[in-house]
């Protein structure tokens, strides 16, 4: 005991014991490893397969995370793109002047020799056969079929329509005939010597009582005397984007009628947009 408080005294004051601890150390540091080697081992062992299988649970949780913000990102440009197109709507339903009602395109004909639409709104909205139907660029077509809630648009490149135009330029009269083709007008009533140029607007001309005058509805895109024949090849490139279009503009035109003292004027309704004005007497 003696000793041992001298050499504990010896080596706090003196530091005289650091040697004989250092070789010690040295001596017994193969056992201590040996002895450590299997659980550490095991420890290695242990966080790596942990960290593998949280390395999964991860991997799966951030694709799934991920896979739900592709859908909202998604989501989050249909939804700019429309709020996009429903901005176009509304400027052009100002600069109209018009009373109009949006509506969207509910369904499409399958058959291969018709192009017309579906819009989800009907009679119940006050919609009637020969309505104008415009996008934001230009018309569309018109109404041709009408039932409670939807009703069926015809559009202007089908075979069947044809639309009273004129050239903007100069006041040019013609009609505009649907070819079955989505981007194509044809023009088959211009003699060889008509003043049309490529890249001239057609509008509508306000005849033929369905669609009021002044509303976009191509541009030249050919002009092709025909030497022999009475009329020239012109063709027309529709303005409206008649294969992306969603939603559409039903075209009320406002005409004021003047007043009587026994029946005061009365405007089209919402409910019933065919109702007559009262006779003036």
């Amino acid at each position: 005991m003696l000793l041992s408080l001298v050499l504990m005294v010896v080596d706090h004051r003196f530091h005289q014991a650091d040697a004989v601890r250092r070789v010690l150390a040295s001596l017994v540091y193969p056992i201590q490893a040996l002895a450590e080697f299997p659980a550490e081992v095991a420890g290695w062992l242990g966080e790596n397969l942990r960290s593998r299988s949280s390395l999964k649970a991860e991997n799966r949780l951030l694709k799934t995370e991920n896979l739900k913000l592709k859908g909202e990102l998604q989501q989050l440009a249909a939804l700019k793109a429309e709020n996009e197109r429903l901005r176009d709507l509304l400027g052009s339903a100002y600069k109209l002047g018009n009373r109009v009602l949006v509506a969207e395109l509910s369904g499409m004909d399958l058959d291969p020799f018709r192009q017309q639409v579906m819009i989800d709104k009907g009679s119940a909205s006050g919609v009637y056969p020969g309505q104008p139907v415009l996008d934001a660029r230009a018309v569309m077509g018109q109404v041709t079929e009408v039932a409670s809630q939807r009703a069926t648009v015809l559009l202007i490149t089908d075979a069947r329509h044809a639309l009273p135009v004129q050239v903007l330029r100069n006041g040019l009269r013609t009609i505009a005939v649907g070819t079955g083709r989505i981007d194509r007008l044809d023009l088959p009533y211009l003699p060889n010597n008509a003043d049309i140029r490529k890249g001239d607007l057609l509008v509508t001309s306000g005849l033929g009582g369905k669609f009021p005058p002044g509303y976009p509805v191509a541009r030249v895109a050919e002009v092709k005397p025909a030497p022999g024949k009475p009329f020239a090849h012109v063709t027309a490139t529709p303005l409206a984007r008649l294969d992306r279009s969603r939603e559409v503009l039903l075209v009320w035109e406002m005409k004021p009628t003047p007043a009587t003292p026994s029946e005061p004027t009365e405007e089209r309704g919402a409910s019933d947009p065919e109702r007559k004005q009262p006779a003036t007497p």
